[in-house]
């Protein structure tokens, strides 16, 4: 029988091989595996947040608990937290995130359940956030100024700053909109302020300010007298589709 040559067994270097990205995938895998925290991360797939206690019910997990299990999502760059008044959401961290997790759950065979709001359908479609639009309409907005890329992250300052494009600057001006006067204004210009009803972003800042004062001129919304509400009116409908291609 022929035996080895220790001396040709390099043990060190076979043992380092375990090191590295092996070990960040199995902690990912961890931390994604324990059933609780896997009900959480697959709830916020459809591209919504939510707080800690909407996630503590979905992994029907106690509140205490679920605290934990979100900062262990969050120390692992799984998900991330966004303060809103007195609430915090949590959502995906990203789209490789999202992509990772569908992978996983077109190998296991689920599907999994969408989100739906139970805000009254007027404010759910459209209303006023302080001096901005909100509700399904302005999240309409927001993503399609988003993927015409008129909008993009600001890389010198948080993840939810937005600036505005040449593209996006020239196209605001057809619809009446002077982006150069609106950046004078001695206020944050725009970023995007988390939709209460949609769970998504919406524009906010002086940008989204600027956006509800023209859409009111213009007779694409109108205020209602007892509530937050906008309404959008027919030739809101159309002015829409025909500058921006949206159908409401």
């Amino acid at each position: 029988m022929t035996v080895a040559d220790p001396r040709h067994f390099v043990y060190r270097q076979i043992m380092n091989a375990e090191s590295g990205v092996d070990t960040a995938v199995s902690r990912l895998a961890i931390a994604i595996g324990e059933p609780a925290r896997t009900r959480m991360l697959l709830s916020l797939m459809d591209g919504r947040a939510r707080t800690s206690t909407e996630l503590a019910m979905l992994a029907d997990v106690t509140p205490s608990t679920a605290s934990v299990h979100l900062n262990r999502l969050k120390k692992e760059k799984l998900v991330r937290v966004s303060v809103q008044g007195r609430h915090r959401y949590y959502c995906l961290e990203g789209r490789s995130v999202a992509r990772v997790l569908e992978g996983l759950s077109i190998l296991a065979g689920a599907n999994g359940k969408g989100f739906v709001p139970n805000t009254p359908e007027p404010l759910r479609k459209a209303r006023t956030c302080y001096d901005h639009i909100a509700g399904a309409f302005a999240v309409a907005l927001h993503d399609h100024f988003v993927q015409e890329n008129w909008l993009i992250s600001s890389p010198r300052e948080s993840s939810n700053t937005y600036e505005v494009t040449m593209e996006g600057e020239r196209r605001l001006a057809l619809l009446g909109i002077d982006v150069t006067e609106v950046r004078t204004l001695r206020r944050r210009f725009a970023y995007g302020c988390l939709d209460w009803s949609e769970r998504r972003p919406h524009l906010a800042g002086a940008l989204g300010a600027a956006l509800l004062k023209h859409a009111l001129t213009r007779r694409w919304v109108a205020r209602d007298l007892d509530s937050r509400a906008l309404t959008i009116t027919r030739l809101g409908e159309r002015e829409v589709f025909a500058r921006l291609g949206l159908r409401l």
